[in-house]
């Protein structure tokens, strides 16, 4: 069982940045892939922003956001980032960290198994 709260959201104003973070409990966390998603007001679905696996070799970036968001990962703090820069009124969305036992997260892969509860950003002048 993984447990994932997420902070650092608020509100921004465009050109901005911010830097969110996951804090992880449970066994074994060094051993999942773990993500970022965002959800934004008018959609159904979460859209995958960035993801990095187990063994921090392999990242990927949703087109939205490459060149502008970095994931990290601190497996002794038990700790994922989203360092978020030159954000735009697009990025407003609640931000949901994940974590799954697949080796990365893609969009073509299963949902994954842990969640937690979002962090708002909204990005305004």
């Amino acid at each position: 069982q993984v447990q994932l709260v997420e902070s650092g959201g608020g509100l921004v104003q465009p050109g901005g940045s911010l830097r969110l973070s996951c804090a992880a409990s449970g066994r074994s966390f060094s051993s999942y892939a773990t993500a970022w998603f965002r959800q934004a007001p008018e959609r159904s679905v979460r859209e995958l922003v960035a993801s990095i696996s187990a063994s921090l070799r392999i990242k990927y970036y949703g087109d939205s956001v490459k060149g502008r968001f970095t994931i990290s990962r601190d497996n002794a703090r038990n700790t994922v980032y989203l360092q978020m820069n030159n954000l735009k009124p697009e990025d407003t969305a609640v931000y949901y960290c994940a974590a799954d036992g697949a080796a990365i997260i893609v969009p073509t892969t299963a949902v994954p198994r842990y969640w937690g509860q979002g962090t708002q950003v909204t990005v305004s002048s």
